[in-house]
């Protein structure tokens, strides 16, 4: 495995980085506080080619192909200007677990239809699998598509869903028969204008405020045969697939947010004196932004490890899952350790520390919880 990179690379990381500083950190206190979806900078995004660097030249908006590695290094660029968690989340989650199974999956109509106007802003897109009484446990899903002429008839309720509340286009699995088990899940774009689709209202959480989360609901909504991604049965392969790159993905943005709390904790440390000294000449100060940078530099390593192989073609379901699991973690305990390191002021909202612990917690859930990647580690291993 080679990860050195390239200066050409490394400019772009730099780029993604500064115009993430200077154009993405517009009041993002008071747009976490009122729970704003930032719709302008979203299309900032977009003209800058962010969203595009996960769709092949011939369906996106900048004509340039961006291997695996390139894009994983531009993620963590953004990550380290923006200080909106929730919107670095955002381009992520929609560009691999939307964008990347259409790409991957679709058909060239679906392509042609749907990825140019995601990757310049003008379409958002929702992957909705999780369902009231089915989250981790996939193959208990009971939204039914029902076959009819022409189509199909969706009915059932999606849950948790990112970006549900305003979504053009979603990408929902549904079982066309419950007795089929995981050979009856299959997956269709949903226009989400279409009779019998509703979108739900945003629901307040945590942290991640400024990206929307909400359900879908379904009420015999048609969707038209052209409109089913692959073959009847074939979702759950689908959905195996988009959540091996979506556990490497989603989270890759942390890895420069991490690093940017880590260089203000070492910052802070040095000038801010205590008992006539800089309080990191405290080991237990100092100690702890050293497990900052431990964390750091593994989670970023088992990031660049997964990108390589799935570049190559390479098996990604155990590390993924320990990258998905180790960098989730690594982020909640960074952003504490930032807090602790900041004292009283890492604790008020004015100084956007406190802000990363919130968003952080999300990450030990979404895509397959910190559970869930222990039982899938332990079984690969034989347990």
């Amino acid at each position: 495995m080679d990860f050195s990179w390239t200066p050409e690379q490394l400019a772009l990381r730099d780029r993604v980085a500064e115009f993430a500083r200077e154009h993405l950190n517009d009041d993002v206190v008071s747009r976490d506080r009122s729970g704003e979806f930032p719709r302008e900078l979203w299309k900032r995004c977009a003209d800058f080619g962010l969203l595009s660097m996960s769709v092949p030249a011939a369906y996106n908006t900048t004509g340039v192909d961006t291997d695996v590695l390139t894009a994983v290094l531009a993620m963590e660029g953004l990550g380290y200007g923006c200080r909106d968690t929730g919107l670095a989340f955002g381009i992520s989650a929609q560009m691999w677990t939307v964008q990347h199974p259409i790409h991957r999956f679709g058909t060239d109509e679906q392509k042609r239809r749907y990825l140019p106007g995601m990757c310049a802003g003008d379409l958002i897109g929702a992957h909705a699998v999780t369902e009231p009484e089915a989250g981790s446990d996939h193959l208990a899903l009971a939204t039914v598509a029902e076959k009819v002429d022409g189509g199909y008839r969706l009915t059932g309720t999606k849950r948790y869903i990112t970006f549900g509340p305003i979504a053009d286009v979603a990408l929902v699995f549904a079982t066309i028969d419950p007795s089929k088990g995981r050979w009856g899940l299959t997956a269709f774009l949903v226009e989400t204008d279409s009779p019998g689709c509703t979108r739900g209202p945003v629901r307040e959480k945590m942290g991640l405020r400024t990206i929307p989360l909400g359900d879908l609901v379904f009420d015999g909504c048609f969707v038209p045969e052209e409109n089913r991604v692959g073959k009847e049965g074939a979702g759950a392969s689908i959905s195996a697939g988009a959540l091996g790159v979506e556990r490497t993905f989603i989270l890759a943005s942390q890895i420069g947010t991490m690093e940017r709390q880590l260089e203000e904790a070492v910052h802070y440390a040095k000038t801010r004196r205590q008992f006539g000294q800089p309080i990191g000449k405290f080991q237990s100060v100092s100690n702890r932004i050293a497990d900052m940078k431990l964390a750091l530099e593994t989670a970023r390593l088992l990031l660049y490890k997964v990108a390589w192989n799935l570049e190559h073609d390479e098996s990604v379901t155990l590390d993924a899952a320990l990258l998905k699991l180790h960098l989730s973690e690594s982020f909640i305990t960074s952003s504490l350790d930032a807090i602790r390191t900041q004292g009283g002021g890492g604790y008020l909202t004015e100084n956007e520390i406190e802000r990363d612990l919130r968003d952080a917690v999300g990450g030990v859930l979404y895509a397959g919880t910190s559970d869930i990647q222990r039982l899938l580690i332990a079984r690969i291993l034989g347990l």
